[in-house]
């Protein structure tokens, strides 16, 4: 039980110890992301597919509508969105509640006029997507190429122009590989 509590404690100073500007890695090698799966409502669409999506880069953006560090990266969300929607980018907000009053879809409807949110966003309450990506941060970027592969990930606030490099080079490759 001793080992197990120190487990926990240290994976709670880990994740307190995130840096603000985040953390950053390219997925090695990359693999295949999983499916939006669990996914109680889709807000701004119609559900969405990633094996239908291929042929496009996704950006999956967890977020939950009352984390500041979620707020604060939003303008450059929505910003990639408008600037790449064109090129084939698709951005989906995964919105994984952290507090019951979350889960209220018309609180995430509320929140997304709010923001000004015009991407699609899937409500993942059971956390099944999130399950699925193994994700434990909020924010948490996965950017998805053409072949449907995790190029490359973020976690927290920063790395912006990092990010959105990524972006422009996973738009640049070919179709088929």
């Amino acid at each position: 039980m001793l080992a197990l509590k120190k487990l926990a404690l240290a994976a709670l100073f880990a994740v307190s110890a995130l840096p603000l500007g985040g953390l950053a890695r390219a997925a090695q090698p990359p693999a295949q992301a999983p499916a939006f799966t669990g996914i109680e409502k889709w807000l701004n669409s119609e559900p969405l597919d990633l094996a239908a999506l291929r042929g496009k880069v996704v950006l999956v953006d967890f977020w939950t509508y009352t984390c500041i560090n979620c707020i604060r990266t939003l303008p450059y969300v929505k910003s990639w969105h408008e600037k790449y929607k064109d090129q084939g980018l698709v951005v989906v907000g995964v919105h994984t509640p952290e507090f019951a009053f979350e889960r209220s879809t018309r609180n995430v409807q509320d929140a997304i006029k709010r923001f000004g949110i015009t991407y699609p966003v899937a409500q993942d309450n059971k956390y099944a997507t999130w399950e699925a990506y193994r994700n434990v941060y909020w924010p948490a970027f996965y950017l998805v190429d053409k072949q449907g592969r995790i190029i490359y990930t973020h976690f927290g606030e920063g790395q912006y122009k990092e990010t959105e490099a990524m972006i422009q080079q996973a738009l640049a490759q070919p179709a088929g590989g």
